[in-house]
Parts: structure tokens; C-alpha cells; sequence
């Protein structure tokens, strides 16, 4: 698969007139074609003016995003490459990688770091608004519930918290699981929530009673991802064979995704617990996402990025693996999605599965999470730094 690479701090380096920043052209397992761009002068607008050498040249520049196309032979390629508002250094300590996030179109970010720390923050400054203190170990993964005011966290202690983003107090905290909580997903608005572990097991929980009212334990390994989203009328789930409990809410005509260490993405009747289908992958799956109602994507180990369709996943809609190492996330929109790698690369898949966005910043430290507030897209890194991005720039395809 092809790709252009620019200098992560580009558009910090090419504020000064004549200097350059690095790109190149990589296709494949073929050796990169390198080349560079210099700042030559600024514009009227206070937009620097940057000519490309080797094969490279740019097409359209503002301050936060350039767009760069490279041109050999037969080789045509261009890429809009979009550079973050702001950079969040200080809501996690240096060297502490952040592991997961959420925002709200309400102004709050949580966050989690390998040293255990969960944080809720103002999404436009940064500034962290309480901690929530209460699991033992790392957090693994933390959310919020659709009110945006209340938060599900869990991770290495095997418990699963609720948390009220208004006071910073745990309300409710759900045990049973044997191993750590890798993933979590929200039901409808949040009477059910479903977690998946270690122990090779999800299971749907009441929140109220603080309560498992079923497990889904069929996969064969530790489930490392799990995705949820209404199927009805694209899939038969078919019925549970025990009467439904009232304390389920919503659970009918949904599809548990769960994405397993033994290679396999899976799906579950929510309602049912019952396996509707079983999908090999290349390698251990990280993540996986529902794009719509019939499409969903799952990301391996291996850098396997895998589109289904739902109605039919024996063959994949898409399929391709790049340079890019381990796939570790996807936030879907607009039916594409942003993923996260583990080479520090965040780029934008839009509806037609066509890469034509990157986000830049990361010097090839992994990104673990991405998440969408509605106007703006933030990226959590193995470099302590939650970035933020404007979403208007990062459109289906380059202006």
C-alpha cells in the first residue's frame, strides 16, 4: 500500500523561513523514496510559502495542515497532512503512556495512563478537573455514558467503575470478572453496559443492581476489544432460550463484535448470548468498531486492517495491511473512521476505504486511542500528550 510520511513537528519547523522538514514515498516493501520541503517566504496571509524537491510537491498550505502530492512515473500520490490546535502536556505525567480516552460534545475528556491515573479534563484548555481515584493498577479503558456526565472505567484490578464526572465519586463498582478489563461498551443509555477480559469472557451487567445477567464465553482466548450496534433487519440473532431478564433494557436486535487474542473476531446476539458468527483475522485482533448498521472493521496485531460485510462475512468487504505496524484503535465518522498504529502513524479511512488524511504530531510513539467530540478529534500517545485536532480539517478528502 502506498504512502507519503512527513516530519511529525513539520509545522512547527516550517514557521522559519528556509528551513526544511523530511518526507517520503514508501510503496510496499520497496525502498523509500525521500525528499523534502522548504519554507521560501511568507505569504500575504502569514502562510509560509513551501516548495517540495525530489518528486515531491505541495499543493495548498495553512498553518495547521499542508497538503503534499508526489509524482514519479507512474506513481501519483497525494496527502493532506493535518498538524494539532493544541497539545495537552501536563493532564498525564512525562513518560506515563496514555492508554485510552473520551470527549464529549460537553467540553470534558477523560483519560488513562500506565500509571494508573484517571483524569477528567477541559477539552478546550486542558486543564484536569478531578481525578478519580479508586481502581488498583492500570486502567485499561475508560468512557463515557451517553449523558456525558458520568464515566465507565476498567483495567487491571478486574473491576469495572462508574464514576460521576460531577463530583468525582465511584457510584457503582462491578466485579466478577477473573482477569483484567480490556474493553467496554454502553447499551443504549446506559441501564446495561458490557465488558470484555482477559479471562475470555464479556459479560452484560446491570448497572443499577450491580449485577451480571450473562456471559458471552465461547471465544477461546483473552478478548481484547469489543464493539456493539444494531443490527436489526441485516442479521437473525435469534432468540434466547431463557426468558429475558427486566432488567435488560434495549439488548434486543444488537450485535456484540468481540475481537480475541486467538485471532478470531466474533459476533454475538446481545440478547441471545448466542454466536452468530465466527471470522478468522491474520493475527491477535486490537480493535474493532461498527462503521454502520451492516459494515464494521476490526484492526490486528499483524497491521490487518479488515472491513465486513455483516450480512456476509466470509469475504471481506476490504482488506490490506501496510508498513504501519499493529493496528491499536478506531473512532468511526461518517462511515470511515480514524485509527491509531503502533508506529505513532493516526490517519483518516473515508467511506470509500480510501487513506487520504493523516494526523500529525506523534514521532513514532504508538497511538492507543482516538476519539471524535463532534467538532474535534483527540489521540492519546506513548508520549504522555493527548492531542487535539480541528475535525474540519480533516474532511473526506483533500480540498
Amino acid at each position: 500500500m502506498e504512502r507519503l510520511i512527513l516530519q511529525s513537528d513539520w509545522d512547527e519547523v516550517l514557521k522559519e523561513n528556509e528551513e526544511k522538514v523530511w518526507v517520503s514515498y514508501k510503496q510496499g516493501a520497496q525502498p523509500a523514496i525521500h525528499g523534502s520541503l522548504q519554507n521560501q517566504g511568507l505569504s500575504v496571509e502569514g502562510v509560509p510559502y513551501v516548495a517540495g524537491s525530489g518528486g515531491f510537491t505541495v499543493q495548498e498550505v495553512t498553518k495547521r495542515s499542508i497538503t503534499v502530492t508526489y509524482t514519479d512515473g507512474s506513481s501519483h500520490l497525494s496527502r493532506r497532512f493535518v498538524a494539532p490546535i493544541s497539545t495537552f502536556k501536563s493532564i498525564h505525567q512525562d513518560r506515563k503512556s496514555v492508554v485510552s480516552l473520551d470527549a464529549t460534545p460537553g467540553g470534558l475528556g477523560v483519560s488513562a495512563d500506565t500509571e494508573g491515573k484517571l483524569r477528567l479534563w477541559q477539552t478546550d484548555t486542558g486543564e484536569v478537573r478531578r481525578e478519580l481515584v479508586g481502581h488498583y493498577g492500570d486502567v485499561y479503558t475508560c468512557r463515557f455514558f451517553p449523558s456525558g456526565i458520568v464515566v465507565l472505567s476498567g483495567g487491571a484490578d478486574m473491576q469495572l467503575k462508574i464514576w460521576s464526572a460531577e463530583t468525582g465519586k465511584c457510584a457503582a463498582t462491578l466485579t466478577g470478572h477473573r482477569g483484567a478489563i480490556n474493553d467496554t461498551a454502553i447499551v443504549d443509555r446506559g441501564r446495561n453496559v458490557v465488558s470484555c477480559s482477559r479471562d475470555g469472557t464479556a459479560r452484560l451487567w446491570d448497572v443499577g443492581q450491580q449485577q451480571c445477567l450473562g456471559s458471552y464465553p465461547e471465544v477461546g482466548g483473552e478478548v481484547n476489544c469489543c464493539g456493539l450496534g444494531r443490527v436489526e433487519g441485516v442479521l437473525s440473532l435469534e432468540s434466547p432460550d431463557q426468558p429475558t431478564s427486566e432488567r435488560e433494557v434495549a439488548t434486543e436486535g444488537k450485535l456484540l463484535l468481540l475481537g480475541s487474542e486467538n485471532s478470531t473476531l466474533q459476533g454475538f446476539g446481545l440478547q441471545s448470548r448466542k454466536k452468530v458468527f465466527e471470522f478468522p483475522t491474520h493475527g491477535p485482533v486490537n480493535c474493532c468498531e461498527f462503521l454502520t448498521e451492516d459494515t464494521a472493521v476490526c484492526g490486528t496485531q499483524d497491521g490487518h486492517v479488515t472491513i465486513l460485510d455483516l450480512r456476509n462475512v466470509r469475504v471481506p468487504l476490504r482488506e490490506w495491511r501496510d508498513s504501519r505496524s499493529a493496528v491499536l484503535c478506531f473512532c468511526p465518522h461518517k462511515g470511515g473512521f480514524f485509527t491509531g498504529t503502533g508506529d505513532g502513524s493516526c490517519f483518516y479511512v473515508d467511506s470509500q476505504f480510501q487513506s487520504q488524511v493523516e494526523l500529525t504530531g506523534s514521532d513514532c510513539d504508538p497511538v492507543y486511542a482516538v476519539r471524535c467530540d463532534g467538532s474535534h478529534v483527540f489521540t492519546a500517545c506513548r508520549d504522555s500528550r493527548i492531542r487535539k485536532y480541528s475535525l474540519s480539517l480533516c474532511g473526506d478528502s483533500p480540498r
